[in-house]
């Protein structure tokens, strides 16, 4: 295909730093705000807060033109399918914020309207917490995301495999109980004593 599979191991490391390095500092998120956590989202990208010094000024509307996929907000039975929809038509590699306690848990919405965490739906990167989580958080959230996976992510032949089974991993089934523990039995009680009465 190119360069970086064509090159020997030496050379890999390089380009692999070098795409790391590129991916970082033009990091576009899609357009996705589903309730008040988009406000703060908003503000991360407004004048004050300026996603723009960082390359993440440009909030694309189409999802074949972005790298990260920021769910903020309460996430619908409804508007499930429409927010998967939206990251299977991300590019690889692709990367996921959890803005918020609705999008990471279902917030106080325990009800069966509304998803209980965006992670059954796709694979989450980092959660933000917070009802609703402040622009400063989201910034942290994305150079921790930046800084540890876009930056080292791996450039190779063998990338569409890796990206299948990280989601395989990472939207498999999570245990809901308890194992359950062997009942533990009382000790053998000693023999009562008997006690001398003194005259």
């Amino acid at each position: 295909m190119g360069i970086e599979d064509r090159a020997p191991g030496f050379l890999l490391t390089t380009v692999e730093g070098v795409f790391g390095w590129l991916r970082q500092a033009s990091f576009w998120p899609a357009t996705m705000g589903l309730a008040c956590c988009a406000i703060e989202m908003m503000a991360f990208g407004a004048p004050r807060f300026d996603s723009g010094r960082w390359g993440m000024e440009v909030f694309r509307a189409s999802p074949r033109q972005a790298d990260l996929l920021i769910v903020s907000g309460r996430v619908s039975q409804k508007m499930a399918p429409v927010v998967r929809q939206v990251y299977d038509q991300m590019p690889e590699p692709k990367w996921v914020i959890a803005m918020g306690a609705c999008a990471s848990s279902g917030g106080m919405f325990n009800n069966y309207a509304v998803v209980q965490g965006c992670d059954h739906i796709v694979p989450v990167d980092i959660y933000v917490p917070g009802c609703p989580p402040r622009p400063d958080q989201l910034i942290d959230a994305v150079f921790k995301l930046r800084k540890g996976e876009v930056m080292h992510h791996p450039v190779g032949k063998h990338i569409t495999q890796q990206a299948e089974a990280t989601e395989r991993d990472r939207l498999g089934p999570v245990p809901t109980e308890q194992p359950r523990l062997a009942p533990v039995l009382p000790a053998a009680v000693p023999p009562a004593t008997t006690w001398e009465v003194l005259p």
